[in-house]
């Protein structure tokens, strides 16, 4: 029997990143003399790539200080920033649950994928993820599409895959690979953009989405790697 693969986004899904990731870019912006009036304009970091981020909030073209913006923000991160991030209540639980239950977990985010690694790892759940992918320093895998492709690439063989996430590009990138999503409306991204991106199913909570994967697991298109 081929596995169940399940793909987590980790900002917004499994973790609140909230702090850590609006003090890192509030730090690289005023470092580039880039004024915040609004700090709750920083929410909009949360999730996409950043510098997709910096293009759309302030129509940022210089591609020299777009990479020392980013360089900034990674380095405050990595510093400062793994400790501030927290595990949705339930979380834990969800993850024992589903991978006893025999699904394949992986996390599939557009952050960095060293933060990634290390938030799991400073958080304890790493122990129950086979995959932990995000993008490079070189900006390679920034788009949730190509971080799915290249989970999936990296799974072999499976029976069903589902991207779950709370934002509209992890249901954007499911749909751009033929793979089934969830969103999950705990997270930064609200119901109606879910919903515009017409997901297989939207949860409110995590004992829902717990419950929804246990009883009724998706089933989406079967993939076969010729990797």
């Amino acid at each position: 029997m081929m596995k169940r693969l399940l793909l987590f986004d980790m900002d917004g899904t499994l973790i609140d990143p909230h702090k850590a990731i609006t003090t890192a870019i509030h730090h690289a912006l005023t470092a580039e003399g880039i004024e915040v009036a609004d700090y709750s304009q920083l929410n909009y970091f949360i999730g996409p790539p950043i510098r997709d981020s910096l293009f759309e909030m302030y129509g940022m073209t210089d591609s020299a200080k777009i990479e020392r913006i980013v360089d900034k923000y990674r380095e405050h991160f990595l510093e400062h920033g793994i400790e501030a991030n927290k595990l949705y209540p339930g979380i834990i639980d969800m993850l024992r649950q589903l991978k006893d239950a025999g699904f394949t977990l992986t996390v599939a985010t557009s952050k960095l994928m060293i933060s990634a690694v290390k938030i799991a790892e400073y958080l304890e759940f790493d122990k129950y993820f086979d995959l932990i992918i995000g993008c490079e320093y070189d900006g390679r895998r920034s788009h949730k599409r190509e971080v799915i492709e290249y989970v999936l690439e990296k799974s072999g063989e499976y029976s069903s895959a589902v991207m779950i996430g709370d934002r509209k590009y992890d249901i954007i990138g499911a749909r751009e690979t033929g793979i089934d999503s969830i969103g999950v409306t705990w997270g930064y991204g609200p119901r109606e953009e879910l919903e515009q991106e017409n997901p297989g199913l939207i949860v409110d909570t995590v004992p829902e989405l717990t419950q929804a994967l246990l009883r009724h697991p998706k089933t989406g298109p079967a993939h076969h790697s010729t990797a």
